[in-house]
């Protein structure tokens, strides 16, 4: 990984905005369900996301992953140190992804990861993996909250004309509103002496 030195104004606002969105203690539910479905143990305590990200860095981890929910989706894992080998893992895994369902918005780039620029969307990412694998019915450990299905529902024009003709309740309703006692605008106000309190 490239240093490229501290970063100011607007680069270290937008810097300072990803940091505050990742959280330590998903990232830790992450790293605990990596465990449980590759059935292997990460030698190193996650403090921080510096460690989360040198832990999946190299994306090895990444690809047991992926072939541990769907076998056969990464073909072979680079074991190599070369960072052009690791970022190809991490490649491939996004790959992997996007073949097994997850959308273009749930994926994250490499240099999220392999710089340490987003690591709230890696998050993210590993969230959507595991909310979709319990959708398609995967018996393993669960990650996230479930994807829904799409519940299609289809009307007949007589529903749909009688739908046009009714008013919503996003639209406001008057039932019980009145002006009643109001004084009109401009009017002044009457005060009378009989009103006042001696």
């Amino acid at each position: 990984m490239a240093y490229h030195g501290p970063s100011y104004g607007l680069s270290r606002e937008c810097a300072m905005k990803s940091q505050a969105k990742f959280s330590p203690e998903r990232a830790k539910q992450c790293v605990t369900w990596i465990e449980e479905v590759t059935g292997s143990k990460v030698e190193m305590e996650i403090k921080d996301q510096i460690d989360f990200a040198e832990m999946l860095k190299d994306g090895s981890v990444l690809c047991q992953l992926i072939n541990s929910i769907q076998p056969g989706s990464v073909k072979k894992i680079n074991t190599m140190k070369a960072p052009f080998k690791q970022r190809e893992n991490i490649e491939m895994y996004l790959k992997a992804c996007a073949i097994y369902g997850l959308k273009e918005q749930d994926l994250f780039q490499v240099n999220d990861l392999y710089e340490n620029k987003n690591l709230y969307m890696v998050v993210d990412n590993l969230y959507n993996l595991g909310g979709l694998t319990q959708k398609k019915g995967w018996d393993g450990p669960a990650l996230g909250v479930k994807v829904s299905s799409e519940n299609k529902r289809n009307f007949d024009d007589e529903v749909l004309k009688a739908g046009q003709s009714m008013i919503g309740l996003q639209y406001g309703t008057n039932k019980g509103a009145s002006q009643a006692g109001m004084t009109p605008y401009g009017a002044s106000r009457q005060i009378r002496p009989e009103d006042e309190v001696a």
